[in-house]
Formats: structure tokens, C-alpha cells, sequence
């Protein structure tokens, strides 16, 4: 068995149809644009599937204000806004674990289960991570808030 680097395949970019997969790939800006629509797609879908995203997304929104206008160092701000981008995050990568899944088969399976369970274990350790960050900077804060005005 020989083994050919791109250069030198038989199936070089110079052959039809490998002429024509070149085409369709986008290049560039382009390339950006369209990666920007499917990851736009997939936050629709996840929206309009899964509720625990829903509910995150609007934690989120009074989140992330709060953490961009509270007086801490800029460090603080970033792990702020940065554990609630998290959890987001780790939703989304847990629905399209459960998406993949689900299309390969609805019939219950160890390792189907244990994909989800990840997933799903995923977003808790995300969850733990935003509680310590906001805990640990606001904490403080609230706290003082707190006895100056009861």
C-alpha cells in the first residue's frame, strides 16, 4: 500500500469531480457568513426544542447585564459573564449529544444512556462552575448590600 500526500493523489483539485466539491466550498468571508447561519440555526433549534435552554437563555438575560454593570475588576466581569456563557454552552453541546443519539435510535441502550447521562452531567458541572464563580464574586457584595440596608 503507497501512501500519496495531496499534492501528488490521483485525485488532485484538477480532476472534475473534485473541481466541482471545491466550487461548493465556501472560502473567506463567505466561509464565515455561512458557519454564522448554521450556528444560528442550531440556537433556533435548541430554543425551540429544549426548555432547559429556554429557561437558561433567560437567566442569562438578567444575568449577564448584571454582571457587565456590578463594580468588580475587569477579570471579574469576564468570569462573570464567561460562567453564564458556560452553561449555555455545555446546553447546547448536551442537546445535539441527545439529537445524534435520538436519530440513531429511540430504543433505550447502555451507552445511548450514558452519552446523554454525559451530556447531561456536562451542563450540571457548568452549573456548579457558574454558582461557585457568582457566589464567590457577588457573594461579598450582596452581603454587604444586604446588612446596609435591612
Amino acid at each position: 500500500m503507497t501512501f500519496m500526500n495531496r499534492s501528488t493523489s490521483s485525485t488532485s483539485r484538477s480532476s472534475p469531480a473534485s473541481s466541482n466539491a471545491a466550487d461548493r466550498k465556501h472560502r473567506g468571508l463567505l466561509h464565515v457568513v455561512f458557519a454564522l447561519r448554521h450556528s444560528w440555526a442550531g440556537i433556533v433549534a435548541t430554543w425551540r426544542e429544549e426548555s432547559a435552554f429556554r429557561q437558561e437563555v433567560c437567566v442569562a438575560a438578567v444575568l449577564l447585564p448584571i454582571a457587565a454593570l456590578v463594580r468588580v475588576s475587569a477579570a471579574e466581569h469576564v468570569l462573570l459573564a464567561g460562567s453564564i456563557l458556560l452553561v449555555l454552552l455545555a446546553e447546547l453541546i448536551n442537546s445535539s449529544i441527545e439529537a445524534a443519539v435520538d436519530r440513531i435510535s429511540l430504543e433505550h441502550h447502555e451507552l445511548s444512556g450514558r452519552a446523554k447521562d454525559c451530556g447531561s452531567a456536562a451542563v450540571a458541572v457548568a452549573l456548579v462552575i457558574a454558582a461557585i464563580a457568582w457566589g464567590v464574586i457577588c457573594g461579598p457584595l450582596a452581603w454587604h448590600w444586604v446588612r446596609l440596608h435591612l
